[in-house]
């Protein structure tokens, strides 16, 4: 069984060792190394091209925002998940925005953790409930005329569909089971969608789906 190889981003050493301990529990996990800041990231992204980077925001010398930028610029095939104490609102989208493929909060469990790792290699995207809540509240907050995409790129019906499904949670599996076509079907899909849009990612969809009105906005509480 071939293991998911992790590289861990966080200025705080005990805190790297904590959930190094806590991931090489796992028979499927594996950390290939450590690094303090955000150009220690970048060298050993390099060195180690682990499959993932869970990355820490605010560290010194080079942060983690920067660093996600220059990752996914030089290996786009690596996926990164902020990990962090922060929900500041320009931290979130600013890391987005980067390419991040998830962004959690330290306060998960470890469970939760371990889980989400192994989410975004199945293309899915780990958010904290309270990060997703945050990301609908900034859309609400948007006048309705800067939700719309003008000039946006056509998508098919299906994709469009698909794209839906996508912003409401769903993994490709369900999707598939969803729409009745197999989960290649559904993924070839979304390449099609990321690509016509010029987005990197699945929450990078999911925002977009959004702001243009292809998901309603829940209700609020």
């Amino acid at each position: 069984m071939s293991r998911l190889k992790v590289l861990l981003v966080d200025d705080q050493v005990l805190f790297r060792k904590g959930v190094r301990a806590l991931l090489e529990a796992e028979d499927d996990l594996e950390v290939v190394s450590e690094a303090s800041n955000g150009n220690e990231a970048i060298d050993k992204v390099k060195a180690f091209q682990p499959d993932v980077v869970l990355m820490d925001i605010h560290m010194p010398e080079c942060d983690g925002i920067q660093a996600t930028r220059v990752i996914k610029a030089n290996h786009p095939e690596v996926k990164v998940v902020i990990l962090t104490v922060s929900d500041d609102d320009d931290d979130l989208f600013e890391a987005i925005k980067t390419g991040a493929e998830g962004y959690l909060l330290k306060n998960l469990r470890p469970e939760e953790l371990t889980q989400m790792l192994r989410s975004v290699m199945a293309n899915e995207a780990p958010v904290s409930p309270s990060i997703a809540s945050k990301l609908l509240g900034e859309f609400r907050r948007r006048p309705r005329e800067e939700q719309g995409q003008p000039g946006a790129p056509e998508l098919t019906s299906r994709e469009r569909e698909v794209l839906r499904l996508v912003a409401e949670g769903m993994s490709n599996a369900e999707i598939g089971l969803k729409l009745c076509v197999v989960e290649g079907t559904v993924k070839n899909h979304l390449h099609n969608i990321l690509e016509k849009l010029h987005l990197q990612n699945r929450v990078q969809a999911a925002a977009y789906a959004m702001r243009a009105g292809i998901v309603p906005m829940p209700p609020r509480e």
